[in-house]
């Protein structure tokens, strides 16, 4: 759920300055599992939400941050949403907390930062090239969803708003056009996250926009808590609004490539929500790409594919509530927020993590088999370390790289926090962030324990945070962290374990379509008996784009661990398997180039 007062309490952009953490913290944090770097490595982005005391819905929402290759060198680069003064007739100075000159473009315009990583020597070294990439994306940004749409091996950007969303097509060596026109994407609802995925498995990737709810500045009202105090509207104090999916249709005669809205004759349309997360996977694992709706506080939706029918067409059927992922194991709709999937359990489906508003602790859902879940947030122990924290970004990851994915949460109240208040807290907004270790199958189940105390400074600094994107950014073979902070500084959390065990590292690629494998699932089989399962994706967390690479953490599984082979499950349902691929480096695994297997498993 999306309230609260941030007009009077946001972490502004110098509460907490860039260099809080001191640049030598990998020295200053002996033990930590995570070192924050963002100054180190350049990344000096501080996000602003325009707030002028008016309370308008949409200042406590953003932002988002999108990891992604965009020159083809082989590292991540980084791409973060902006937010812009809002208000009729509002500038700058009207703003409670202005902007720093550092954080204008030129003209004195406020818009996206993208940040090519320069990796040398497995040291990051980011450095905003937003003016040479062409992008303007000077909207109030939200999220973004990373996908190479038209098939040249250039990964494209969506950008989504309050307001007009945007189609940046990347040109080669992350330079960018405005596309959005020409590609027919006219959404100009509430947008916050979205995803690219190939739901009719035609080899082009289509867009799913997920929409908040019909929120403008001319319908902005005033809202009071119960003390009568103003206060930032709820979403249920204005109208939901139906979600977007539109099919690319692939290049015309001119190359251009255009989107049809599609939302109507797939079913999409027909029921509406109030979007802040989505996740495809093939949740029944029927070989088609289904959808997960994280939606604020009405019923989650999961839109099953239906494949084609007569027409050639592709139906979906939400059947959240026949699975058991609609509500709560009380019944009751949560502020579903943050979304991620992944099979945490080792069963080979892929389960759901879900985060919310404090009060409401976060949810998992564990996938039973066909895509039937079970609450499972009581008993893997993850529901009393998260009742009092308001939870945005996050991920299933493996962090330690034993095998077992992790979690991590992105926090940051949006209801001001009493114990602050009391202690005339000027931003009583902020809370940490958490890390829970998964410890594996057990009696009785997984279970969750909490390491957030051991996590480091990155994770105990108290801000409002929102986004968050999970990737490995120095190619050292652990996942890091990258994380967005309302009215904030963006923070880059460098893993200091992960990469110390033995670890797989696999780009999926169709040479055919010339780009990653969306929606590829690969299972690493160890030679010890046990199938670890990923997919190809980088959708997820909240309104953020993740590495699209499968990293698998193989542990210390009978001393070292030896990987018997990887079979991989490409999009159109055919399968190759690869035998003893290298461990400690990333290889990139074509379609085509792989072992037919003599019976399709």
């Amino acid at each position: 759920m999306i309230t609260g007062a941030v007009c009077v309490s946001a972490v502004r952009a110098d509460a907490v300055p860039a260099d809080a953490v001191p640049a030598d913290a990998a020295f200053t944090e002996e033990g930590a599992l995570f070192v924050e770097v963002a100054a180190e490595s350049g990344l000096d982005f501080v996000h602003f939400n325009g707030m002028s005391g008016e309370l308008y819905f949409a200042e406590a929402a953003g932002a988002g941050v999108g990891l992604l290759d965009c020159d083809n060198d082989g590292d991540l680069d980084v791409y973060l949403s902006q937010g812009i003064m809002l208000g009729k007739g509002k500038s700058l100075a009207d703003a409670t907390f202005p902007p720093k000159p550092a954080m204008l473009m030129k003209g004195g315009v406020l818009g996206d930062r993208l940040y090519r990583n320069d990796l040398t020597q497995g040291r990051m070294k980011l450095m905003d090239i937003t003016e040479s990439s062409g992008l303007r994306a000077t909207g109030y940004g939200m999220g973004v969803a990373t996908g190479d749409i038209d098939n040249d091996g250039a990964v494209d950007l969506y950008v989504t708003n309050f307001g007009a969303d945007q189609l940046w097509r990347n040109q080669g060596g992350c330079t960018f056009i405005d596309a959005t026109v020409r590609a027919g994407l006219s959404v100009d609802e509430w947008s916050v996250s979205a995803t690219f995925v190939d739901y009719d498995r035609d080899g082009w990737l289509d867009l799913y926009v997920g929409n908040y709810v019909d929120f403008t500045i001319a319908t902005h009202k005033p809202c009071y808590t119960t003390s009568s105090a103003r206060d930032y509207c709820g979403p249920r104090s204005f109208n939901s609004v139906p979600d977007r999916l539109f099919r690319n249709l692939g290049p015309g005669a001119d190359g251009q490539v255009t989107f049809q809205d599609v939302s109507a004759v797939a079913g999409i349309a027909a029921e509406f929500g109030g979007a802040l997360g989505v996740v495809a996977a093939d949740f029944n694992l029927d070989g088609w790409p289904d959808l997960y709706v994280a939606n604020d506080q009405l019923p989650n939706q999961l839109w099953i594919n239906r494949q084609r029918g007569d027409d050639g067409l592709v139906r979906f059927v939400n059947e959240a509530a026949l699975a058991g992922v609609a509500v709560n194991m009380d019944g009751a709709p949560e502020a579903s927020m943050g979304v991620d999937a992944a099979d945490f359990d080792g069963d080979g489906d892929d389960d759901i993590f879900l985060t919310h508003l404090n009060r409401q602790t976060n949810t998992i859902y564990v996938n039973e088999g066909d895509g039937w879940f079970s609450d499972k947030t009581l008993v893997t122990g993850l529901g009393a370390p998260s009742v009092s924290f308001t939870s945005f970004g996050t991920a299933w990851l493996d962090y330690d790289n034993d095998g077992w994915v992790d979690l991590a949460t992105a926090n940051g109240a949006v209801q001001v926090i009493a114990e602050l208040v009391l202690a005339k807290d000027p931003f009583p907004l902020h809370q940490p962030n958490q890390l829970f270790r998964n410890l594996g199958v057990a009696e009785g189940g997984v279970r969750f324990e909490d390491v957030t105390a051991r996590a480091g400074a990155g994770f105990a600094i108290s801000e409002v945070s929102r986004g968050a994107a999970f990737g490995d950014l120095d190619n050292d073979g652990d996942t890091d962290v990258v994380i967005t902070n309302n009215n904030g500084p963006a923070r880059l959390l460098r893993n200091e374990v992960g990469h110390r065990q033995a670890w797989l590292g696999l780009r999926l690629l169709d040479p055919k379509l010339n780009r990653d494998a969306v929606g590829a699932r690969v299972a690493v089989e160890l030679a010890s008996g046990r199938t670890l399962w990923r997919r190809v994706r980088s959708d997820g967390s909240f309104a953020s784009a993740n590495d699209p690479r499968i990293l698998v953490g193989l542990g210390a599984v009978g001393g070292q661990p030896k990987v018997r082979r990887a079979r991989v499950l490409w999009p159109d349902g055919s399968t190759e398997i690869w035998h003893e691929p290298p461990l400690g480096r990333y290889t990139t695994l074509r379609k085509g180039e792989g072992v037919k297997p003599e019976v399709s498993p």
